[in-house]
Parts: structure tokens; C-alpha cells; sequence
């Protein structure tokens, strides 16, 4: 039937699509990132040509992490699915009740719980209906626009942080200002995932907040 051979192709293009956790995490992980980075610039040096050049270093290392970002997104994706396949096709070589506990294995614990060993057999059945999968379909031409999404995503929401170098001359007042709004940013992208995990708004961002806080206050005890 065509919705069978279309359902592996939909199913990895739904994977591919980037929920709201995907998009704020990967924003909070290049700030937190950024932080680090700015965290560890030394106040000595406040001249002009020092200033631009830290300007370019910043967007230097966005750059740099959103590439790297985006490329281990794809190898997850790649690896994910090659084990995915691995599990479909021992599926398909053993009995419905051992590809049952296959199943069982793999599936979240709390769904995993609630389905009867009869649940899992005839799940285990349909899988062996389906037609098989190939490797073909580890990456998508949708999964490199989500590792482009993921790039501009890291970024776009850091480069704020890198501007202040720009627009100000005095080193120090530039670095409280990237550090104030690489803060701000923090608090706003904890506030969200809060709202989406269910969790105490204001805490959570408080939270994501202070830990953006001690990376900085780490990074300069250490001699930054």
C-alpha cells in the first residue's frame, strides 16, 4: 500500500522538525557557551584594536559553535536511526514475543509499563508488516535545513552578546554589557522552556540565570 511505503520517509521527516526544547536548549547552550568565552576576557586590555579584535574572536567562536552544533545534531540524527534500523531488522529475524521484549527494551519505561507482553507481540507484528527501511534514509535533505535552523538559531540569539565589544570602547563597561545581556537572554530562554516543561516559570529562569552567573564568576577566578 502507498501510506506503507510512504511511512518510514514520514516518520523521519517528523523526526527531523525541532520541537520547542531543541530550539531553546540549543539557544541556552551557545549562551551558556558565550559566557564562558566573554567571562574569560581580561579587563587590562581596553584599547580600540584589542576591543575589534575581541569583537571578531566572539562572533568567531558563534560561528564555530553553531557549526559544531549543527554538525553533531546531524551525526545524532544519523546514529539514532542507524540503531533504529538495527532494532527493526532484528525485529523482523525473531518471533513476535522476542521482538516483543525487544520493544519493551527500547521503549520509555513509563509506556513500556503500561503495555501488556500480548501489546508488545502484536506491535512487534506490525513492525514485520511494514516494508524495511534503508540506510538511504539517515539523512534527509529536512534534516540539513533543521542543522541549518540550528545554526543560525545559536548564532543569531549569541551575537548580541559579541555587539557590545563593538559599540563601546571602553573594554570594561562592554564586557558587563555582553555579560547583562547574555543574563537577560538566559533568564528569557529559561522562562520558556519552563512554560514548556511545566515548571515554575520564574524559578527555572532564575535558575538557568545563576548558572550563566557562576560559568562567569568561574571563569575569572580562574584567571580570566
Amino acid at each position: 500500500m502507498k501510506h506503507e511505503k510512504n511511512f518510514w520517509t514520514n516518520r523521519i521527516r517528523e523526526s527531523a522538525v525541532l520541537n520547542p526544547v531543541d530550539r531553546i536548549a540549543e539557544v541556552l547552550f551557545g549562551l551558556i557557551m558565550v559566557l564562558t568565552f566573554t567571562g574569560a576576557i581580561s579587563v587590562a586590555k581596553d584599547g580600540r584594536d584589542e576591543i575589534s579584535e575581541l569583537l571578531w574572536a566572539a562572533l568567531g567562536c558563534n560561528v564555530a559553535w553553531g557549526l559544531v552544533d549543527a554538525i553533531m545534531y546531524l551525526m545524532n540524527v544519523a546514529i539514532e536511526r542507524g540503531h533504529s534500523l538495527t532494532l527493526i531488522q532484528e525485529i523482523r529475524k525473531t518471533s513476535n514475543e522476542n521482538g516483543g521484549e525487544i520493544l519493551k527494551d527500547e521503549i520509555q519505561p513509563v509506556i513500556a509499563g503500561l503495555m501488556t507482553t500480548q501489546e508488545l507481540s502484536e506491535l512487534s507484528g506490525r513492525i514485520k508488516k511494514l516494508p524495511e527501511p534503508t540506510k538511504a534514509n539517515l539523512i534527509t535533505g529536512t534534516d540539513l535545513w533543521a542543522g541549518v535552523q540550528i545554526f543560525f538559531l545559536v548564532f543569531l540569539c549569541t551575537l548580541p552578546v559579541a555587539l557590545p565589544f563593538g559599540l563601546l570602547d571602553e573594554m570594561g563597561v562592554a564586557m558587563r554589557a555582553s555579560n547583562g545581556v547574555a543574563l537577560l537572554l538566559l533568564f528569557i530562554g529559561g522562562y520558556l522552556l519552563a512554560g514548556y516543561a511545566g515548571f515554575r516559570k520564574i524559578l527555572t529562569a532564575v535558575l538557568y540565570t545563576l548558572i550563566g552567573v557562576f560559568l562567569v564568576a568561574l571563569t575569572m577566578a580562574l584567571g580570566g
